[in-house]
């Protein structure tokens, strides 16, 4: 018997720098992945290329959706490019480039497909981030008025919305490592004024959004470690709970740092000493701006598992991995949702999971992934055993329907159901698209 609930949502997702292209027509402004791939001064993309043209999805955005139609996708999650619509982040609305999200969620929804915005999927106008991007607190409130604009313009066909894309990425990689967009290498204490920043403009978004829209559903979608337990006991899985959330061991990349602060309004005990520094800096009443989202997004690839203690267990040799070399383990998609369920009591979509494949096309004019189907197969046993013990997971979104510009991997990484010749801007559906069609249709029951 499947567990999935009978309205249980099926879908996709991308994002826009990543397919759209066309990273000037129509009034655009610069955002920070224009300017981070475009840099003279260094090669920050694996294989120099950027995401000018992409998979072209401005142009091609009918062709997309009809490919959607015809396997079955109930929902798209995008994100909006916050310089194609407002070009200096701050400033007068592009109308054309408005019109461009106009007419996706139009043809969306006349395919019988649910749209799903995402606000901030990392592509920052390059304005605000001369301005400090998010170190300087100010582009928080900037960023809930160009929610409102976007709430505003889509009142009636838009009811789902995701306000940041993983915080932990745009702080950690973006501002920490410099591996990501802007490229700035910061302190720690820099990173947890960060991400408060960023606590404070999902709130501020949030507010905009339901003002606008009561009735709308307003998300996060955050990242991080998830641990899952060696032997599942109820010891092993209180240690796995625990190892997950802990603020002492890479606390940049938890999703505790972002959901604590929105949801508990504080920091966990654990925390490091940088984080409890910065805690007494905090002004009390920013605590009461925070706002609960109503639901969790959760992005998940791959989780660490640990023993009684909560210590990492080694991988043993040769254990699987993908072709971008993450580990393959399946048991984080029943044992993650449970986690962030048991901690905060929100219903939770799985808003990102997949995997990248050395794809290419056969002799036979094909795409064939059978490692793919495998992983998503597997991952999707795990997930319905979280649904069958509760957790109220209302949908999964593969990640991702295209192939598409995997950010500092350039063009090297392949995830999508649906191949992309990016020469040509041909798209070939892969062996997986036929195979999550039929899961689709049948709600998870040929699993």
């Amino acid at each position: 018997m499947c567990a999935f609930p009978k309205d249980f949502l099926w879908g996709v997702a991308c994002a826009a720098y990543q397919c759209e292209g066309a990273w000037n027509k129509d009034g655009k402004g610069r955002n920070i992945w224009d300017d981070f791939c475009h840099d003279p001064t260094a090669r920050h993309i694996k294989d120099g290329s950027s995401g000018d043209v992409a998979c072209d999805s401005y142009h091609r955005y009918k062709e997309d959706v009809a490919l959607m139609k015809a396997h079955g996708v109930q929902a798209y999650r995008f994100s909006v490019s916050w310089a194609r619509v407002i070009p200096d982040g701050d400033g007068p609305v592009n109308e054309k480039g408005l019109a461009f999200y106009d007419n996706l969620v139009n043809e969306l929804i006349a395919a019988g497909i649910r749209p799903l915005i995402t606000l901030y999927h990392w592509d920052l106008p390059s304005a605000l981030q001369q301005r400090g991007g998010w170190l300087n607190r100010q582009t928080a409130e900037i960023f809930g008025r160009y929610a409102r604009v976007i709430a505003q313009r889509f009142a009636g066909r838009v009811h789902t919305y995701m306000t940041i894309n993983e915080p932990q990425c745009v702080t950690k990689l973006g501002y920490g490592t410099g591996e990501h967009a802007p490229g700035w290498k910061l302190s720690d204490g820099d990173l947890a004024l960060i991400y408060h920043n960023l606590c404070l403009a999902h709130s501020e978004a949030q507010r905009q959004i339901k003002a606008v829209c009561p009735q709308a559903q307003v998300g996060i979608v955050p990242c991080g470690r998830l641990c899952y337990p060696r032997e599942d006991t109820p010891e092993n899985r209180e240690a796995a709970f625990r190892a997950s959330f802990d603020l002492s061991r890479d606390w940049t990349f938890t999703h505790n740092i972002v959901l604590d602060s929105l949801i508990f309004k504080g920091y966990d005990p654990s925390a490091a000493p940088v984080l409890r520094d910065f805690a007494q800096t905090i002004d009390p009443a920013d605590w009461e701006k925070m706002e609960t989202p109503d639901f969790i997004g959760l992005n998940i690839y791959h989780g660490e598992m640990v023993d009684e203690n909560g210590h990492p267990v080694p991988r043993a040799f040769g254990a699987p991995l993908t072709a971008f070399k993450w580990s393959i383990t399946p048991e984080v998609l029943r044992f993650g949702p449970e986690q962030i369920y048991r901690r905060y009591g929100l219903p939770i979509y799985i808003t990102e999971n997949g995997l990248s494949c050395s794809d290419h096309v056969h002799l036979d004019g094909q795409v064939h992934d059978p490692d793919r189907i495998d992983f998503l197969h597997r991952y999707l046993l795990e997930l319905e055993k979280a649904v069958d013990e509760g957790v109220p997971v209302k949908g999964y979104l593969q990640w991702s329907f295209l192939d598409n510009f995997e950010w500092a991997w350039g063009y090297l990484e392949r995830f999508g159901l649906v191949y992309v010749d990016y020469s040509t801007g041909t798209r070939i559906p892969k062996d997986s698209a036929r195979w999550y069609a039929r899961v689709m249709e049948t709600n998870g029951g040929c699993l």
